[in-house]
């Protein structure tokens, strides 16, 4: 009787200064590419200079894609180009999106997939998801993560900052995951995967108390390891239920009504206080609104340039782009003036700890 599971994780994770330098090596590795028919997707920008600074004998004859957005529609193509000529792996280097896009085709196409990070700003890097655009919105993807992770500071530090903050919001905003999810567990019966769990309450720890700021090596190496783990959290659970509670459901709303304001880990970490607010925990409100504020991440509606009347809206539209999750907003099930006392409250409460 085997009284244990096997783990899906990743071949490699490195994460250093100049992991770039090792792609080419890892696309000869006949466990990715047995034929060595690879493909390169890049986004703009970031991936562009890395694409600049890949020798030859780096790429191979490896074919090149230009992702150009995070839609739907380009996911789809990309996956039919990649099977029709009939690559055996690709790997996607640039920000969340080109490695959501990448992720999502790989997966349409049945091949590996390697990420090659550029920035930080949220766990999709190794995350069994993939959040796209939509004509409605956007929606996460059920995916198969990456087998292998490359990490390169000298990318991370070289692209915007505001990128890299982001991914702090990603990653604390665990804590409200998790403890929607036990609020499931509690009220409704839901299974709670225990190691899932003890892997995403790790990674948001680990950046929630660690010292330093995104100018230090040390620290983009805690952030980059925590949002791996936060992705391989996903993969364990099945879902991401231990990185994506109510927290993430205003980051959809907020999408969906106001296109364009903030990015994905500043929406998390923003939802994820007001989750945290609305349960009660003043502890954990106050340890992670220190964090947000520390490294300059939006801590209040206005921070995203929203008035709380915005805000409200979005809260009372959140339920409705996840249905069938549980979490406190379905718990409390308020109405718009209730939110909307509970939003004045808030935004008090968070002001107080400056």
């Amino acid at each position: 009787m085997q009284l244990s599971r096997i783990l899906t994780a990743p071949l490699v994770v490195d994460v250093r200064r100049g992991a770039v330098a090792g792609l080419g090596a890892l696309l000869a590795d006949q466990r990715i590419a047995t034929e060595g028919r690879v493909a390169v997707a890049v986004g703009p920008s970031q991936g562009d200079s890395v694409l600049a600074d890949l020798t030859p004998e780096n790429l191979g004859a490896a074919e090149v894609f230009r992702v150009e957005d995070s839609t739907v529609d380009t996911a789809v193509d990309l996956g039919k180009q990649l099977r029709a000529d009939a690559f055996e792996a690709v790997a996607g280097i640039g920000g969340g999106k080109t490695i959501d896009v990448t992720k999502f085709a790989a997966h349409m196409a049945g091949i590996p997939m390697v990420a090659v990070a550029t920035n930080l700003s949220h766990d999709g890097i190794a995350s069994p998801v993939s959040s796209l655009e939509h004509e409605s919105g956007k929606s996460s993807y059920g995916v198969v993560p990456p087998v292998a992770v490359l990490v390169d500071l000298d990318r991370v530090r070289s692209g915007p900052p505001r990128l890299v903050r982001a991914g702090i919001g990603d990653v604390v905003n665990n804590l409200s995951a998790i403890a929607d999810w036990e609020l499931a567990a509690a009220d409704r019966g839901e299974p709670v995967d225990g190691l899932a769990v003890t892997m995403a309450r790790t990674a948001a720890q680990a950046v929630l108390h660690q010292p330093g700021t995104i100018g230090d090596d040390e620290f983009l190496t805690v952030l980059a390891e925590s949002l791996i783990l936060s992705g391989m959290a996903m993969t364990v659970a099945g879902s991401s239920r231990p990185a994506s509670g109510g927290c993430h459901e205003i980051l959809y709303a907020i999408d969906q009504l106001y296109p364009g304001t903030g990015n994905h880990g500043e929406l998390a970490g923003v939802g994820a206080l007001f989750c945290t607010y609305l349960r009660g925990e003043g502890r954990l409100l106050g340890l992670t609104s220190a964090c947000l504020a520390r490294h300059g991440l939006p801590r209040t509606p206005a921070d995203l340039g929203l008035s709380q009347a915005e805000f409200t809206k979005a809260v009372l539209h959140a339920p409705a782009t996840r249905p069938g999750r549980y979490t406190i907003l379905e718990r409390l099930d308020l109405d718009e003036r209730a939110i909307t006392e509970r939003v004045a409250d808030f935004v008090t409460a968070v002001g107080s700890d400056q």
